[in-house]
């Protein structure tokens, strides 16, 4: 009994590893070809994007991270790569750029609430609200 118990609590305390997002082969990434290769084969060497800019599909993104939790602690970033592919207007390949973790930045968000127009109804106007709905048809208000 008091073995299980020891297994159950060791195998609890075990650090689980968690990849998320498209990893590339740096050997794949290799065969890419600045001004040479097309959107159409660099989809096939290295898959279909993460994500593309938002204004324009000229950019794409390879976005992946990995990191490690032990127990109940909270996750530990241990590895996090943003590849950034621009295109030409032609669609050939322009400008390959990869990021790591250094790049980084910590932001704060901003804590302010944003204030909404109009007011708040009270429990009357709720009450008088609902019972506005139950009337029958052709009968007036």
């Amino acid at each position: 009994m008091c073995a299980g118990a020891l297994v159950l609590v060791l195998d609890a305390c075990a650090s689980r590893v968690d990849s998320r997002g498209n990893f590339l082969d740096p050997g794949r990434l290799a065969e890419v070809r600045v001004g040479t290769h097309t959107r159409e084969q660099v989809s096939e060497i290295l898959g279909s994007p993460s994500s593309t800019a938002v204004f324009d599909q000229e950019t794409w993104y390879y976005i992946s991270k990995r990191t490690e939790t032990f127990a109940f602690f909270k996750p530990e970033l241990k590895e996090r790569q943003v590849v950034v592919l621009r295109f030409d207007k032609e669609g050939v390949l322009s400008n390959v750029n990869t990021l790591g973790m250094e790049n980084g930045r910590l932001i704060q968000p901003v804590q302010r609430k944003t204030q909404t127009t109009g007011s708040e109804m009270g429990i009357i106007e709720q009450v008088k609200g609902n019972l506005k709905r139950f009337r029958k048809k052709g009968q007036e208000q």
